[in-house]
């Protein structure tokens, strides 16, 4: 970032140096040594480089989770068919992006297949003589690139606020985030959604100093965040207050003027954004046309009120209510080892607390203290806090407790202001910092290559994640295919009986195996293989069968194998 594009707006009374440290600064306020300036960017890249790699392996090594498919196969749809037909209840711009890896990949796609988009999906992967292995490692590369970019928007904005060590303390903590780097390596939606989010916020606030310049590219990012998912909705209130008072604060002179202009900031980021969603709908199909292949719920009440009255296309509203629809389905959650049916509003922070590093917790928590306590920090609060804590209010009030992926914008934004604690000028600051940060990086590297089932050392690591959690938290169908090298390895002609919770298909991985739950108690013997959320949700002849068998083995901390 050059000089002359850091933005700062003065409070009453303060100097243009002490709200932000001078050109290419360090957290300390000195400006590095001027052999030293490959410095920054040779750690940018070494960040981000491990990053890469970690979520490459990842990706080549896992089976298709449970949504992938959907995913993959509507991203396919959308380039043979030119329509939005599948899975409604996300906008498009997120498969959008998958299909630039599928479209490399080359698919062969049945389009007369009749199937649902869960079967469709099933049948694109393993049915059409495609190879799943491939065809999924370039869907998710896409997305492994955007996550990376984001990361590169997490170091700027921590260096605008406090220097370029706390950009790289907020790049490391990002980039070795094992939530992240789990859900960054998979065709998923949440992490464009989330990213797309901190980069509207990360414009807004240089908005500050270039309104004219960052105003509608903060527009843009928010529309591309909505046109992802659509749990970025509760934010869009914020994103625009923000507009509007970072070129409230920018303006001088005439009041009314500079009213009038924080008011069309906020108009403009509006239109932006919805122009993106729109744009997004008429990449795949230019006609708009829509008819749902699915029942769409009617929705009645503020809600139907709300729906009725966006300004997106019709297929974007009737995504909407398939979405409030799910949400009065009777999901069941696992939490702490309590099996339960609807929601708990304390799930999200409390799976927060078992799937973050710990430094990483601590640092948040201090982060947040500077960020609101240090008075030339404290006008990024609202750019850094609140769209967090907005977003994960929003997410606690949802019915389906399935994992931290819901709140996968958090440590990306709070590794933002986790970097902020390098501007508090306290001699053990930096030295507290880089060794919680050391702590984070080597509790990251131990999970290698198991990222989706990791939880910290207070709880036990990876191994005990599938005692207090389930589903994406710990096992989302991703290790079918070390399932079956595992019983290639070691259990090579012995009975297999299975049940996986996935989309995989076993037999495609040469796992020849049988459903205990459809024979008589008495003829399951030999190897019973269990999903770990299953484990977690088993009743009746399941529970029974597992209670009266021994564990022998696990595979990738999501399947355990018992012996009868």
């Amino acid at each position: 970032m050059m000089a002359h594009e850091q933005h700062s707006v003065l409070e009453p009374g303060t100097r243009d140096d002490e709200e932000h440290p001078p050109p290419r600064a360090t957290a300390t306020g000195k400006a590095p040594r001027p052999g030293r300036r490959w410095l920054v960017p040779l750690l940018v890249v070494v960040l981000l480089g491990q990053m890469a790699a970690a979520m490459v392996t990842t990706a080549v090594q896992q089976t298709p989770t449970i949504d992938e498919p959907i995913y993959v196969a509507t991203a396919a749809d959308y380039l043979h068919e030119h329509r939005v037909r599948l899975n409604p209840e996300h906008p498009p711009l997120g498969k959008l992006v998958v299909a630039a890896g599928v479209a490399i990949a080359g698919p062969h796609v049945d389009t007369s297949y009749k199937g649902d988009q869960s079967r469709f999906g099933r049948h694109l992967l393993y049915e059409s003589g495609n190879d799943p292995w491939r065809l999924m490692f370039w869907a998710r590369l896409p997305m492994i690139v955007l996550t990376l970019l984001f990361g590169l928007v997490v170091f700027a904005f921590a260096r605008e606020l406090a220097g370029a060590a706390a950009g790289l303390a907020a790049l490391a903590l990002y980039a070795f985030s094992p939530d992240v780097i789990a859900q960054g390596s998979l065709a998923t939606l949440d992490v464009p959604a989330a990213g797309f989010v901190l980069t509207s916020a990360w414009l807004l606030w240089r908005a500050r100093r270039r309104p004219r310049l960052y105003v509608p590219w903060a527009g843009v990012a928010l529309g591309a965040g909505l046109a992802t998912k659509m749990n970025v909705l509760p934010v869009v209130p914020v994103l625009l207050a923000l507009a509007a008072w970072s070129v409230w604060r920018a303006g001088s002179g005439d009041r009314r003027r500079t009213l009038v202009r924080a008011a069309t900031a906020a108009l403009v980021v509006g239109a932006a954004a919805v122009a993106v969603v729109w744009t997004s709908y008429l990449a795949v199909d230019p006609w708009l046309r829509w008819s749902p292949g699915q029942q769409v719920p009617a929705v009645h009440g503020l809600k139907g009120l709300i729906v009725q009255l966006l300004p997106f296309p019709e297929a974007y509203r009737d995504g909407m209510r398939i979405q409030f629809g799910l949400e009065d389905y009777p999901w069941q959650g696992f939490l702490f080892g309590h099996l339960y049916t609807g929601s708990r509003w304390y799930y999200l922070p409390a799976a927060l607390l078992v799937k973050t590093p710990l430094g990483m917790l601590a640092l948040w928590a201090a982060g947040a203290v500077v960020v609101v306590a240090v008075r030339r920090l404290r006008p990024a609060a609202p750019y850094v806090l609140v769209p967090a804590g907005v977003l994960l209010a929003a997410a606690m009030t949802g019915a389906r407790d399935f994992g931290t992926r819901y709140a996968i914008f958090v440590p990306m934004f709070l590794a933002v202001a986790a970097g902020c604690v390098l501007a508090v000028r306290w001699r053990w600051a930096p030295l507290v910092t880089g060794a919680l940060v050391l702590f984070v990086a080597v509790s990251s590297l131990r999970t290698f290559p198991y990222y989706l089932p990791y939880s910290n050392e207070a709880f036990g690591g990876p191994v005990k994640t599938h005692l207090r959690l389930h589903d994406s938290n710990v096992d989302w169908g991703q290790d079918l295919g070390r399932l079956a090298d595992r019983l290639h390895e070691r259990y090579r002609g012995q009975r297999i009986w299975l049940v996986y919770k996935g989309s995989g298909v076993p037999s495609y991985y040469g796992i020849d195996a049988s459903d205990p739950r459809k024979a008589p108690p008495r003829q399951v013997r030999g190897l019973l293989v269990v999903s770990d959320s299953a484990v977690a949700k088993a009743q009746g002849r399941l529970a029974a069968l597992i209670d009266s068998s021994h564990p022998i083995d696990e595979v990738g901390h999501s399947i355990t194998i018992y012996r009868r």
